[in-house]
């Protein structure tokens, strides 16, 4: 089992900011705030389930081919290998926690099939 994730760890991204709060054998908790009009690369992992819980804002949320609109105290489970992708429509920050779960954590795990900000990977 690996998780490459420690608590602290964060970066900045093109469409906003994440951070670890916590991390363990086998999860990871992270909260992640989409700013203003931005959205995240089209995506989907093979090692890590999601499950994404809205604490502020309005998401429009994209799982398979269905597009969902969740809004502050809902969430959404993305199993392994379903793409997915959040974005931000509103003129308010969004932010949701991500609960990831699954023998492999690692931001490597992720597989881009559309980017706004031209990323690969």
């Amino acid at each position: 089992m690996a998780n490459n994730y420690k608590k602290g760890d964060h970066d900045n991204r093109p469409w906003g900011t994440w951070e670890v709060l916590d991390s363990g054998e086998g999860f990871c908790v992270k909260r992640i705030c989409v700013t203003p009009g931005n959205i995240l690369s089209l995506q989907s992992h093979n090692f890590r389930n999601e499950h994404w819980i809205i604490v502020s804002g309005e998401a429009v949320v994209t799982l398979g081919e269905e597009k969902i609109i969740k809004k502050a105290g809902e969430n959404v489970f993305i199993p392994v290998k379903m793409k997915h992708r959040i974005q931000n429509n509103t003129d308010k920050n969004m932010e949701f926690i991500e609960v990831q779960t699954g023998e492999t954590l690692d931001e490597n795990d992720i597989i881009r099939y559309e980017d706004s900000y031209g990323r690969v990977g």
